[in-house]
């Protein structure tokens, strides 16, 4: 409890909050990117890759699903998954992926400057 009229007994006590506060955060940051790479890893090896996933209504979507080396097009509900058809593998158009990395600190640079224009 805070004492009153002690207020260097105050602030090694805030200090003492904030510094367990980190710990936990640093704590929690390092254990969720553990259980995220492990479970990356243990379903990188699978055969069945979801391609696309695009929502129709509530609980209800459509995804574009990799099974093996052939493409289904598939209704997921809340409680059944509905094969809609087959769909030719050169029909399906690939997104282009963002090879370069940005960094925190030039995302928020960018960000910035586009602020002041604006």
């Amino acid at each position: 409890m805070f004492i009153v009229g002690s207020s260097t007994s105050s602030a090694v006590q805030f200090i003492t909050v904030l510094l367990i506060f980190a710990f936990v955060l640093f704590i929690c940051f390092f254990t969720t990117k553990f259980v995220g790479n492990f479970q990356k890893e243990r379903l990188s090896g699978s055969n069945i890759n979801v391609i696309e996933t695009q929502r129709i209504a509530q609980n209800k979507y459509i995804q574009i699903v990799k099974i093996a080396d052939r493409y289904f097009a598939i209704a997921v509900c809340k409680d059944t998954v509905t094969t809609i058809s087959e769909i030719p593998a050169d029909s399906i158009s690939f997104p282009e992926e963002q090879t370069e990395k940005i960094s925190f600190k030039d995302f928020l640079k960018k960000a910035k400057e586009e602020e002041k224009d604006s």
